[in-house]
């Protein structure tokens, strides 16, 4: 195993910041390479979503990106995923309070409600497998998407 990928992010890739630049640098002003190191590795956002067309409920499914790497639980094409999946949502600092879909652990939804981190968030924990351990990630449960019906892979919780 790699375990390069297992690792801190080195507080030398952000020169400018303290080392725990995610405690104390807003959201709005984190360098594209802080914002993306905030992100916990779950897979979380690559699993479709079925919205309630009534209530406006949004359920998560079992059913994940064809993208997404299933035991690392990141995008295998990340600098390509917008040209691959088009409907692919990027967001920002400013879009996460209209993001009621993102999970309750999501790191950019805790630092948007000035709330800590987890301890199995690989900055706190110092590798990126504690989120798996923890059971945050959607690594044993996920499916690639290879065009199931949705409605019978519903979760009736938010993972």
């Amino acid at each position: 195993m790699d375990n390069k990928h297992l690792q801190p992010t080195p507080s030398n890739d952000f020169p400018h910041r303290s080392r725990q630049f995610w405690q104390t640098t807003p959201l709005e002003q984190l360098s594209p390479a802080e914002w993306e190191a905030l992100c916990d590795g779950c897979g979380k956002c690559c699993l479709h979503k079925a919205e309630d067309q009534d209530s406006g409920a949004v359920y998560y499914t079992d059913i994940a990106c064809h993208l997404l790497d299933l035991h690392a639980c990141r995008c295998s094409d990340y600098a390509n995923r917008h040209v691959n999946v088009p409907d692919c949502i990027s967001f920002s600092a400013t879009d996460i309070g209209n993001m009621h879909w993102l999970p309750d652990t999501c790191a950019y939804r805790l630092r948007y409600l000035n709330e800590p981190l987890y301890d199995w968030h690989y900055l706190l924990a110092g590798n990126r497998e504690a989120i798996h351990s923890a059971g945050e990630s959607v690594r044993d449960f996920a499916e690639l998407d290879h065009g199931q019906d949705w409605e019978e892979h519903i979760l009736y919780f938010k993972p």
